[in-house]
Formats: C-alpha cells, structure tokens, sequence
C-alpha cells in the first residue's frame, strides 16, 4: 500500500498527498473529496479502500487518519453544482478544492483515477489507487466518512428518503422512497432515477 509514496520520496518529493472523492454515483447529496499527506502510511494499522471497511472501522480510521496526518484539506460540492457541470467535473472541483484546503505545500498529488485536476502541483494519477497507495486509501476514508455524516444529517431534514441507510445512493429502498414521494430538494435533478419522476 506504499510503494507510490516510496517511490515518489525516491524521486525527491518529500510532501506528498493522497487525493480522492466519494460520492460519484448517489442520486442525492454532495461529492466530497479530501486530500491527506500521511508522514508514515504503514503505521495506521487496517488502512484500505474505504469501500472495503465496515463503518465501525472507516469511523476509527478516520479519527486515526486526522490525529497522525501531516495536513489534510475536505471539498464538498453540492448537488445543484452535480446538476449544473455534470457529476465528472463536480469531483474533480472537489479534489481541488480538497487540495485547496491543504495548510503545508504539497509537492506531489497522487490522485485516485484517471484524471487530473486544475492545479500546477506535480500530479500522478491512478488507476485503482484507493486499494494500492496509501495516502489515497486514507483520503478515501476521510472523504468517505464526511460525506456520510453530512447524508445523516439530511435523514434528519428528510427522513421519508432514508438517507441514513443508504446514504443517496441508488438502492431498491431509495429508489421505492422516490416513487413514493418524488425527489426532494437535495436530489440531482439530471440523474437517471431523479430526472423521471420530476414534475
């Protein structure tokens, strides 16, 4: 899970973040991204895609991750931005921004895809990175779990959605709760599964 991050302090860099977002695919609610630079990856014990962690272990993590981390920055955009400049380009402006937030100068950007972003940092990306780079896999986390928390917070405002269950995306129980209800105002509007049941 560290070999990029070796590799990379082998070619000089000494700052080095992971870079990557969650919540590309929901029907509802924002994309996050986060940006971390971890001095020592292999010392946070279970770290891994934040797709394969239980919540209990993403929280853990997550608490783990901003205790132990050099710096790390959070971008959150919402989804009239998803409407309004398409899903892709709503992820990348996040990581942007994630980066954005970061307090140290970053040398080096490893970034989880196959895109990158609007930035002059020095950037490599990568295919698959959450499972294999380490500092991705804790950006992932941070990603993850902020916007799960911000998913519970509008099961609160809307709790006919259920949003704490299936945090916007697009299961069987969601997909019912908008047959039954129509899509709510933090529902993407240009999302297959929203845009048919709107008036």
């Amino acid at each position: 899970m560290h070999a990029y991050e070796y590799e990379a302090e082998k070619q000089g860099y000494h700052c080095i973040a992971g870079v990557d977002e969650a919540g590309r695919g929901p029907l509802a609610g924002p994309v996050v991204a986060a940006a971390v630079v971890l001095p020592n990856p292999a010392a946070l014990s279970g770290l891994n895609d934040s797709k394969k962690l239980t919540p209990r272990q993403r929280e853990r993590l997550f608490v783990a991750i901003r205790k132990q981390c050099t710096s790390y920055g959070i971008g959150i955009v919402d989804h009239q931005t998803v409407d309004a400049i398409n899903i892709l380009q709503a992820s990348l402006l996040a990581m942007k921004q994630a980066v954005e937030q970061m307090a140290v100068r970053v040398e080096l950007l490893l970034i989880d895809g196959n895109r990158g972003i609007d930035s002059r940092v020095d950037q490599k990306t990568i295919v698959g990175g959450d499972a294999t780079c380490g500092s991705i896999a804790a950006a992932s986390i941070l990603a993850k779990v902020t916007r799960d928390r911000i998913m519970e917070r509008y099961h609160v405002e809307y709790p006919q959605y259920e949003f704490g269950r299936h945090k916007g995306y697009g299961t069987a129980l969601h997909r019912e709760r908008i047959r039954q209800h129509g899509p709510c105002p933090i529902h993407r509007r240009t999302f297959k599964g929203v845009k048919e049941y709107l008036g």
